[in-house]
């Protein structure tokens, strides 16, 4: 790992830049899963100034003090970039304890940085962040079928709890939640 690459919290200027990596990781993970008219429309304007506005809230009122963005930074050319992000806090299924239990609700790299330790780098200081926050379990929800996003966290050691769901995304999209045991 370079000492150049690094996790921090999110800030006002990242933004766009953040914006930039979801629409790119979705249609890289998601792109094959929807209906092209929707996965064409991530990119447009409308679709970008709501994952804008999505992020400004997160940064200016999280919810409660344990919601969190980061991002993950390397330093191209002598300029340091935000390569990724992820957003994380308590969890908000019905059936799991939001004192103990946490969410991961979007980890995502660019997909041109991908497999260079950014996402590895992202989830550690999510479970950091958590577990200082007196979390014992964190889930995640992917796309059932198979993808990155997916084959990452189960490389990581996240497992299928049992939990499904199908959410709209111009197509019905199965979803399963992942979780993992967290503790020092």
């Amino acid at each position: 790992m370079s000492s150049a690459q690094f996790v921090r919290p999110a800030r006002a200027s990242d933004v766009d830049t953040v914006v930039d990596v979801q629409v790119a990781s979705w249609r890289a993970v998601y792109g094959a899963l929807l209906p092209e008219d929707v996965a064409d429309a991530l990119g447009g304007e409308e679709a970008r100034e709501q994952f804008r506005e999505q992020w400004t809230a997160a940064l200016q009122s999280p919810p409660t003090s344990r919601h969190r963005l980061v991002v993950s930074t390397d330093e191209v050319g002598g300029v340091r970039t935000v390569t990724g992000f992820a957003a994380f806090g308590p969890a908000g299924d019905p059936d799991v304890w939001p004192a103990t239990d946490a969410e991961v609700f979007a980890l995502h790299v660019d997909p041109d940085r991908a497999r260079q330790g950014h996402g590895s780098r992202l989830v550690n200081a999510c479970v950091d962040h958590l577990v200082d926050d007196g979390f014992t379990t964190v889930h995640v929800w992917v796309p059932e079928a198979d993808n990155a996003l997916r084959a990452f966290f189960e490389a990581s050691g996240w497992r299928p709890d049992g939990a499904r769901r199908e959410i709209d995304m111009g197509r019905l999209l199965p979803m399963v939640r992942l979780h993992a045991a967290i503790s020092r």
